[in-house]
This record gives structure tokens, C-alpha cells and sequence, in this order.
């Protein structure tokens, strides 16, 4: 079959590594890819957002399937429109993608169904907001309705930082329309957990968990960002952990969808907070986690066509899902300054020798491949990824292959993998 991919970063990188594994797979496409994805297979130069130009290649082309990887499209309404054009298409469509592109409809949807989340409040006035925040006390999270790339949470530990990030959110507009209105949410306090699930709208299937590290800086300090490393599986997420948040989060969550009117096919994902009261959902998205995809995705031993097929024809209790006894951990290479102001361009170079360890894998996040060298294309550039029996065994092969890749300004945690 024809497959074509939907995405560029490295997620999609990791998604077309294990979909090209698949037999079933004769030709896969990654628009518009990136040129870590271009040396496995074709890149085709549009982009995830170009929903009438996916969907005029995707008919012209005939494929089989389309799979869209990233949360903007999925908002926007890219299944929808392929699934109106007669082509079969795997994930969320726009008014389930609502969980992720709206953190206002999640959280009102969490509370009208009970499922256990953080107290908060909606603003859609800066002054309502700004009002609030001097009569509460701290820390909180404030976080901007809309999309904004895993960067629209600021955890202010006090009135001056809560005040600025509103600003920023909703008067400067550095999220764009995304911070048109915001959440101001209680700071919850534990371990946080990431759980991906794939479900039909009927049944549903945790996949190994993960923990990722979200802040640029060692022992959680800094910005946060899109995330700079993450590890699996966690070693605080038991089985009965697992069951229990089966009873009260993950399947609520898919029959209040249904209730809601908007059945959730495709990919949920689950970002958990372990507080002294019981696990909390922190955030939904619709779609894989980046970089929890580096970590998962090298675990599963069925066929992931077999799994997008069922899951498109809600079948999905028929298809025996298998995973690897295995631990994996993903160090993310950023450009220096990131997430804030970085330059790129610089030339990378060490990942073949990285990659010579059969155990290694190197993602591709943001690099450009230019007369046979890669350099750096943007903020996070490699997630280099290690396989192995244990998490200490994974944390030293990857960053072993750290180790090996250079470019000017790299920037990487070192704690990866260490914390419980």
C-alpha cells in the first residue's frame, strides 16, 4: 500500500522509521518530511498546513492512506477534509482535535465529566485576569487557549512572573491568536507521567509509558520548551497506576468525547501529574507526543498499519497489540538560546558515528542537508535515541552517542533519565 505521512519534525522521523518497517508498505511520502526523513524516503515540498494541497496529492496520488501527525492540521480540520475527498485518513478529526487545540473546551470537559484535573479559570480579558492574579496566592500555571508549538504554559511562581506571562499571552500576542484567552489552573505538584493511547472511539489501548522533560535546564530549571529529552518506561507507573487511571481518565475521557458528540479516533494522549491525591490530567494532545514518540514508538512489535487500519474502521479490539521488554531514552540536541532566540546554520557533524551503534537512532528535528553535510535548521535538531534492557543501560548509550555528534551552540540536558 501507499502511505503518505503528514509532518516534519522529528516525531514524523520516528513515524516513518517504524511505518516503513511495516510489509504491508510498498511506497511511503512525508510532506513536506525533512532531510533526516529524505534519507529513509520521499519528501514531497508541502506543507502541514496546505490542507486543499494534501488533499489534491493525496487523490492524485492515490494513497492508501494518509496519516497526519502534527496538532495544527488536525485543528484545522485536515481528516475532515480528507475524509470528504474519499481518502482514507488516520487521526482525530477537527471537532475531536478540539481535547488539544482547545484547553478551554478540555478543561470544560474534564469538569463536566469528573475527570480528575487541576482547578482553574477562564479569562478572555486581560484586565479580568490581571484582576484575578493579585488576589490569589502561588505558584500557578497559565496557559494560552490555543496551539502554541508546546510553549504556551508559563508556571509563574509569583505575581510578577503570572503578570507577564498574561501579558505576553494576551496583549502582546507572542502565541498569536492562541492567547486570545487563557487558563489560569492550580499548580499541581508530583511526577509527571505521559501516557499515548490509541483508540477507535470504543476501545482503547495505553501504550508504554514515558516521562518527558519539558524545561531547558538540568533538575527541571529554565523555560520550558517542547520538551528536551524523555525516557521509557517510567519507573513510577505500576499496573494498578495503570488501571486505575484506565477507570477514571482514560476511558471517561472516550465516552464524554462520545457524549460531546466528537468520537476520538486516532492517537490520546494523556500528560499526567502523580499528586499526593490521585493522578491529574495536566493536558490532552490529539496526536503522538514529541518526543515521546523517539521513546515508544522502538518498543512496539505490531505491525503500526495493522494498528491505523483498525483504529480507522473501529475495529481496533481485534488487533493484539505487542510490546518490546525494553527501555529507551531520547537526549534532545537544541541550538544554543532555545527556546528563545537561537541562530542556525551551523554545521553538524558526528551522526553517522553515532549511529554506527546498532542500538542508536538519530532523529531528525530541525537539520538541513546541504552538498552531503547537515546543519542546523532550527531549535530542537537531533533526538538521539538508545534501546536497551534497563533505563541506566539506555541513558549511557545515548548519551555515549551524544557525545559524538558536534555542531556550534549544542545544547542538551544531561540528566535525561535519571529522575523517578
Amino acid at each position: 500500500m501507499k502511505v503518505l505521512l503528514i509532518g516534519g519534525g522529528g516525531r514524523e522521523h520516528a513515524l516513518a522509521w517504524k511505518i516503513l518497517k511495516s510489509p504491508r508498505v510498498e511506497k511511503l511520502c512525508c510532506a513536506p518530511g525533512n532531510d533526516g526523513i529524505a534519507a529513509l524516503t520521499e519528501c514531497v515540498p508541502i506543507k502541514a498546513m496546505d490542507i486543499e494541497g494534501i488533499v489534491s496529492y493525496a487523490k492524485g496520488e492515490s494513497f492508501d492512506m494518509v496519516v497526519v501527525a502534527p496538532d495544527d492540521p488536525l485543528g484545522a480540520g485536515l481528516v475532515d477534509a480528507l475524509q470528504d475527498a474519499g481518502v482514507r485518513a488516520f487521526g482525530p478529526n477537527k471537532a475531536a482535535a478540539a481535547i488539544e487545540s482547545s484547553k478551554v473546551f478540555s478543561k470544560n470537559l474534564m469538569k463536566k465529566y469528573n475527570i480528575p484535573t487541576a482547578a482553574y479559570e477562564v479569562f478572555d480579558s486581560s484586565d479580568e485576569a490581571l484582576d484575578y492574579l493579585s488576589k490569589i496566592s502561588y505558584p500557578v500555571a497559565v496557559k494560552a487557549d490555543g496551539l502554541a508549538l508546546g510553549k504556551g504554559v508559563v508556571l509563574a511562581q509569583n505575581y510578577v512572573e503570572a503578570t507577564r506571562a498574561v501579558r505576553d499571552m494576551m496583549s502582546d500576542k507572542v502565541f498569536g491568536s492562541a492567547g486570545d484567552r487563557i487558563v489560569v489552573e492550580e499548580f499541581l505538584t508530583g511526577p509527571e507521567v505521559s501516557i499515548l493511547a490509541f483508540t477507535d472511539g470504543k476501545t482503547l489501548v495505553p501504550m508504554v509509558s514515558s516521562q518527558d522533560h519539558k524545561r531547558a535546564l538540568d533538575n527541571d530549571k529554565g523555560l520550558n520548551t517542547g520538551g528536551m529529552g524523555t525516557f521509557s518506561p517510567s519507573r513510577l507507573y505500576t499496573e494498578e497506576l495503570n488501571d486505575y487511571c484506565t477507570r477514571h481518565i482514560f476511558m471517561p475521557t472516550v465516552e464524554a468525547m462520545n457524549k460531546e458528540g466528537r468520537k476520538f479516533k486516532g492517537i490520546l494522549y494523556f500528560g499526567l501529574m502523580l499528586t499526593a491525591d490521585g493522578p491529574k490530567v495536566l493536558e490532552y494532545n490529539a496526536r503522538f507526543g514529541d518526543p515521546e514518540t523517539q521513546v515508544v514508538l522502538p518498543h512496539l512489535k505490531t505491525d503500526i498499519i495493522d494498528i491505523f487500519d483498525a483504529i480507522i474502521d473501529e475495529r481496533l479490539d481485534e488487533v493484539k497489540i505487542e510490546w518490546e521488554n525494553k527501555a529507551a531514552v531520547c537526549v534532545i540536541l537544541a541550538s544554543g538560546g532555545y527556546p528563545q532566540k537561537y541562530r542556525t546554520g551551523y554545521e553538524i557533524t558526528g551522526i553517522s558515528e553515532a549511529e554506527k551503534d546498532p542500538s542508536v537512532m538519530v532523529f531528525h528535528a530541525g537539520t538541513k542537508l546541504d552538498s552531503g553535510k547537515y546543519y542546523t535548521a532550527g531549535g530542537r535538531v537531533l533526538g538521539v535515541t538508545a534501546v536497551a534492557d534497563s533505563i541506566d543501560n539506555a541513558r549511557k548509550t545515548a548519551y555515549a552517542a551524544v557525545d559524538k555528534i558536534s555542531f556550534e551552540g549544542k545544547h542538551f540536558r544531561t540528566d535525561i533519565g535519571i529522575k523517578k
